[in-house]
């Protein structure tokens, strides 16, 4: 490898860090000699209590079972065992919360919360295989509701706490949940900002129409008023802190259904991911042991992803606690009060290991170093990227500024669908590039190839294409919720001749054969690691009486990623009154969705660019969003058409 004066173009482990790390190099040897092999040995890191008949059924592809007929317990892997093993007063749980309140929570109280929360549900008449909602923000409650429902067998759909009361019904009614677990309220920058009101809002948002929620469990947090149902609602320190902290953990079969979780898709409808429990368990668990090269007793590790994501899922609860990890949770912003906040938490615990979204990096960047520097920080020894492509300077920012130049990183790939890393270096074996996620993990494989499936060649000029699965994983999603029709066709159809898994990613290969991840080739944005369909927010702001139609595209921006630009067409009737007009609509997507989902950029224009077909051209809208030279107009029926809109944006 070359180096520049400035920078170098790869970054080793040191020889410390490798002599000590627990992945060594032989794991890509073993993976590749027996995959089944290794995979079986990935999963006996778990307890079992009944052992699997086979590690792979793949003969009704594209629908995997791993470790049929194997039977285990997810919550006794992440609690009871190391109660069991005496590590019962281990802090799990370092937990802060934003106004400045704390709590340490070991592993024999955990279990004691999660066995208290377990028998509760029961008594309420909820059995294995129903659906439980969980709209709650980061108190460690969260966390308890989702082992309590991984103890009994049922399926959890947790619910972002910053989506709207329309979303939650979505996710509600798709999943007939028959109960729903919130908090009173959230913090949020220093005000307390009302949730179960949202619940409410949410089943009472259709008037008449029935849904499947039978109970509403309460936690108090921010003592703010609540709307209150007799007979349906119910206070968590009423209820679940009154119940035995004594249950024994039963066993379920490695295929159960462990959670659904609804990411963006390209129709304005989500789709409910879904994940069973042994493969999604053995996967998070390994990837977490050696991506993190974490060690049980001495690390501290803070992921400050939300768990309404698939980050919180894996990388806070199942994988990091099945490890006896201690872990940070932070239940507010990186800048409230202010933006030390983050550095005051590392310091305050000796956080060792910090997983964390590009998003995040860049605005400590554009915060300025001094406020790190202001820091000890040198408790940290490895640093990790998730939720996007991270830009190299912005790598290479974090681990000088954060990570004092010494600690490594670790660039992950993977998504809501894929259940846990799959794509990332091994800190104590990989020379990392800023800005390459570099290779599938040992036990995973990938390809980068073009539309006719054919792989990309390294070194080539343009060495670009699509990441394609084309091996069966673990954690692999096992279906759409109530939907294999439209799991088959979102994932498998594209490469449906080689039965390959479509990741939605473009990818290359460089001369050395590394793998650069370059971000979504459909129609769903990436916004601070956020996923959000064109759809979802096209449909939004037409749902606006002023508004006829709406394109949405997602532009660079160098803070989140991608920022949202939208293009409406307005009705006859309709007003233009400017400035009004687009916070108006900014505020309906942000009502309807999520302020997430609010549009960077609004612009009215006269029309919208659109094949013979009446397909939209959103790859000319980038264009002209980005500032670029226009791409290939051929297909339209007006070519003009874009006069008009850079008019708009003049």
């Amino acid at each position: 490898m070359t180096e520049t004066a400035d920078h170098k173009d790869s970054y080793s482990p040191s020889a410390e860090f490798a002599a000590a790390a627990n992945a060594g190099a032989e794991l890509y040897e073993q993976a590749s000699a027996d995959r089944d092999a290794f995979w079986a040995e990935q999963a006996s890191r778990l307890h079992w209590h009944q052992p699997w008949g086979q590690v792979l059924d793949w003969s009704d592809a594209p629908v995997a079972k791993w470790f049929a007929d194997g039977k285990l317990n997810v919550a006794y892997n992440c609690v009871d065992r190391h109660v069991l093993d005496g590590h019962g007063d281990q802090v799990a749980i370092h937990w802060e919360g934003e106004p400045g309140d704390s709590r340490a929570v070991t592993y024999r109280e955990l279990l004691a919360e999660v066995s208290r929360a377990a028998n509760y549900f029961t008594e309420l008449g909820l059995e294995a295989g129903d659906r439980v909602a969980i709209y709650m923000p980061m108190v460690p409650e969260a966390i308890v509701a989702m082992l309590a429902c991984a103890r009994l067998g049922l399926t959890h759909s947790v619910v972002f706490a910053g989506f709207s009361p329309t979303a939650l019904r979505q996710r509600v009614d798709d999943a007939s949940a028959r109960l729903i677990v919130t908090t009173d309220g959230q913090w949020r920058r220093g005000k307390a900002a009302p949730l179960k009101e949202a619940v409410d809002e949410a089943l009472f948002a259709n008037g008449d129409v029935p849904h499947s929620v039978e109970h509403v469990l309460v936690v108090r947090r921010t003592e703010i008023e609540v709307p209150w149902t007799e007979g349906r609602d119910l206070w968590w320190h009423e209820t679940v802190a009154e119940a035995s902290p004594e249950h024994e953990a039963q066993p379920f079969d490695a295929e159960h259904p462990l959670f659904i979780l609804y990411t963006s898709g390209t129709t304005g409808k989500p789709k409910g991911i879904l994940h069973t429990s042994g493969g999604y368990l053995t996967q998070a668990s390994y990837t977490h042991h050696n991506v993190f090269d974490h060690k049980a007793g001495q690390d501290v590790y803070w992921c400050t992803a939300d768990i309404g994501w698939v980050t919180g899922h894996s990388y806070i609860v199942y994988g990091p606690l099945s490890n006896r990890a201690t872990q940070v949770i932070y239940e507010g912003t990186p800048n409230s009060p202010d933006e030390h906040r983050h550095f005051q938490i590392v310091e305050k615990y000796g956080v060792s290991i910090y997983y964390t979204a590009p998003t995040l990096v860049r605005t400590f960047m554009k915060w300025g170093r001094e406020i790190p520097a202001a820091h000890d920080l040198s408790s940290l020894r490895l640093l990790g990227s998730v939720g996007e492509p991270i830009n190299p300077e912005a790598w290479r920012w974090y681990r000088e500024v954060i990570g004092g130049n010494r600690t490594p990183i670790v660039d992950t790939w993977w998504q809501t669908e894929t259940g846990a890393i799959m794509i990332s270096p091994l800190p104590g074996v990989t020379a990392t590039k800023p800005g390459a996620a570099m290779a599938p993990l040992p036990g995973i494989s990938a390809l980068v190839v073009d539309e006719e499936g054919k792989p990309v060649q390294r070194g080539e000029t343009e060495a670009n294409g699509y990441l394609v699965l084309d091996q069966p994983w673990p954690s692999m999603l096992r279906g759409i919720w109530g939907d294999m029709e439209r799991y088959r066709a979102t994932y498998w159809e594209r490469y449906a001749a080689q039965g390959w898994y479509f990741a939605g990613d473009g990818a290359k290969l460089d001369a050395d054969g590394d793998l650069w991840v370059l971000g979504r080739v459909d129609d769903v944005m990436n916004v601070s690691g956020h996923r959000i369909s064109t759809a979802e927010v096209e449909s939004a702001l037409v749902g606006h009486s002023g508004v006829a139609e709406a394109a949405v595209v997602g532009a660079s921006d160098e803070t989140t990623g991608q920022g949202i630009v939208a293009f409406v067409i307005l009705t006859a009737e309709a007003k233009d009154t400017g400035a009004a007009l687009v916070d108006e609509l900014k505020a309906e997507v942000s009502r309807e969705i999520s302020p997430i989902a609010r549009p960077r950029e609004i612009h009215v224009v006269p029309e919208l660019p659109k094949t013979r077909s009446g397909k939209i051209m959103r790859r000319l809208l980038r264009d002209v969003a980005e500032g670029r030279e226009l791409g290939d107009t051929s297909t339209l029926v007006d070519p003009n058409v874009f006069e008009a809109i850079r008019a708009t944006k003049a």
